[in-house]
């Protein structure tokens, strides 16, 4: 056996965890924005103060995603250099 090289379940659970982690990051940053967009609506904001937490919201949202991705990622590997 070539220890060099992956099997093909491997390559597939690196495959599944990337989609894993790109789904899930893309749906926490999702729910993040909703919050800011419901409480914009809740609160009845106009003008540039509406603009300016929509604009907050998406970049907090961004970040929320960004960081269950790498979150994610950096625990898959983790474990599978570990021979989890």
């Amino acid at each position: 056996m070539d220890m060099g090289r992956e099997s093909r379940w491997e390559k597939d659970a690196v495959t599944v965890e990337i989609v894993f982690a790109l789904v899930t990051a893309a749906a926490l940053a999702a729910a993040v924005f909703a919050v800011v967009l419901a409480l914009v609506l809740a609160f009845d904001l106009s003008g540039s103060v509406r603009k300016g937490v929509l604009v907050g919201g998406a970049l907090l949202g961004a970040t929320a995603g960004v960081w269950r991705l790498v979150g994610v990622l950096l625990r898959f590997d983790e474990q599978r250099r570990m021979g989890r």
